[in-house]
């Protein structure tokens, strides 16, 4: 049998269904900004490494529940607004997704003595402190230990690193 044009192999059925694969890739990017919208504006700031995964995939609830840095596992992985995070219990990732703001870093997870001085420094996800509730990271390596830089006179570089924080990010 010949195709004809009702048949779903002519080439009017093919071109029609091109146009339409076209059509519907090029609203892609258009519905990708739209959701993106929703994110904050200052993600662009954020210390993220590949795939926008937070805290070079260390569990931010473990810093609250147990004083420790705890590296994540992929699989029990949760988004929250355009961040991915990683979790070493399941139990943890309920925490978060049921409360996430609580959870979060500091200066979009960056060095908080860098932030201070108003650069930012990748951190030591293992170099941290916890006061009035506010997680804040610190590098630790060749050049240093910030966190002790930091504790010679947290308050006044708190507010220094939360001015800072505002003027970069807005937020």
């Amino acid at each position: 049998m010949k195709p004809d044009a009702t048949t779903p192999h002519s080439f009017a059925n093919r071109l029609l269904v091109l146009i339409a694969l076209v059509a519907s890739l090029s609203a892609a990017p258009a519905l990708c900004v739209a959701a993106d919208a929703s994110l904050p504006a200052a993600i662009q700031h954020y210390n993220l490494g590949p795939e926008k995964v937070a805290l070079k995939g260390y569990d931010p609830v473990g810093y609250y529940t147990k004083n420790q840095a705890f590296k994540g596992r992929r699989e029990l992985g949760a988004w929250h607004q355009g961040v991915t995070y990683y979790f070493a219990t399941e139990q943890n990732r309920k925490l978060f997704t049921d409360s996430p703001g609580k959870y979060l870093p500091a200066y979009g997870g960056w060095c908080a003595t860098a932030m201070a001085k108003g650069e930012k420094v990748d951190i030591d996800p293992n170099n941290f402190k916890l006061t009035n509730g506010r997680w804040f990271l610190f590098y630790k390596g060749l050049f240093g230990d910030a966190l002790r830089d930091w504790e010679k006179d947290e308050a006044t570089l708190t507010a220094k690193a939360d001015a800072n924080w505002r003027r970069i990010t807005g937020e």
